[in-house]
């Protein structure tokens, strides 16, 4: 019969708790957000069956279960962290935990991370992915890239890059509906939704009084709704960093040279004030903006 185990980064979590009599203390001890910390004591209470600590605004006290328990964890991790390693001398590699939305990932981050490999040789990256529009904490990551409105409390947050989209169809799918002359003619177009590229602000832009779509094809994910106006499902709003290859090879062309200026979203580099503490996570920090903020796109 399988033995179930606690966690044990919950377990590191809840003696630095003991220990500071603070949740933000030991958030910042262990280098995780406060929401992050407080997940880890949330899963440690949720398998011993018992409450760990009573909150008093900032600060926290054990419970009597937690007094007792609290000795079982210590004497368990002092065992771990005293058994003797054969490496354990030997200097730790540093490293990166990087989390950026698929579609970034696919276009722009993979296809230029070289050059940090080159700079930075001795750093490990470990990349993320994460769902635009959802995911709304750095969890445990170090750096990552946001697509949506730049609203982050409590998190450094800087602007990546804004560019224009417009509408895109694919040449099979133009010939199959009779062609799109003017932006009326949208009104016998199959339009792709996703909440990533609201229909409405474009709309506005090309002098059309409609509603955003409710009906038909809808994807949360921008590559996906290029992969499906390829596809001949419809049409789409779409950025140039993305579609360029596409349009490049023939495959989608740009519809009515109208394009939205100032999208609703955007791609925003966002990381905690203290980040910047560790070399490997600024150097992150700094390639990105380099390679990013300044539009050096290749």
């Amino acid at each position: 019969m399988a033995i179930r185990l606690p966690p044990v980064h919950a377990l590191s979590a809840f003696e630095a708790a003991a220990r500071h009599g603070s949740f933000a203390i030991a958030a910042e001890e262990l280098c995780i957000t406060p929401s992050a910390f407080s997940h880890r004591i949330r899963l440690l209470e949720e398998f011993v069956g018992e409450r760990l600590f009573v909150r008093d605004g900032r600060s926290v006290s054990l419970t009597e279960f937690g007094r007792r328990y609290l000795d079982v964890v210590r004497d368990a991790l002092r065992s771990l962290a005293e058994f003797p390693l054969p490496y354990r001398n030997a200097p730790a590699q540093p490293r990166v935990k990087v989390t950026v939305p698929p579609t970034f990932a696919r276009y722009l981050f993979l296809p230029h991370l070289h050059e940090f490999m080159a700079q930075q040789s001795d750093v490990t990256i470990e990349t993320y992915l994460s769902v635009p529009l959802y995911d709304m904490s750095l969890s445990e990551t170090d750096v990552e890239v946001r697509f949506g409105a730049g609203k982050y409390p409590d998190m450094v947050t800087e602007k990546l890059f804004e560019e224009p989209v417009f509408p895109v169809a694919s040449p099979a799918y133009l010939e199959k509906i009779g062609g799109l002359e003017k932006p009326i003619d949208l009104k016998k177009a199959q339009l792709l939704r996703s909440a990533l590229e609201p229909w409405q602000s474009w709309f506005e832009a090309a002098g059309l009084d409609w509603p955003e779509p409710v009906n038909g094809l809808r994807f949360d994910d921008l590559g996906l709704l290029l992969e499906a106006v390829r596809h001949g499902y419809g049409v789409a709003l779409a950025r140039g960093h993305f579609a360029s290859e596409m349009i490049r090879k023939g495959e989608m062309v740009p519809l009515f040279d109208i394009k939205l200026a100032t999208p609703q979203h955007a791609y925003y580099l966002v990381y905690e004030r203290n980040a910047r503490d560790r070399p490997e996570v600024a150097a992150m920090l700094d390639w990105m903006k380099g390679r990013f903020i300044t539009q050096r796109l290749k």
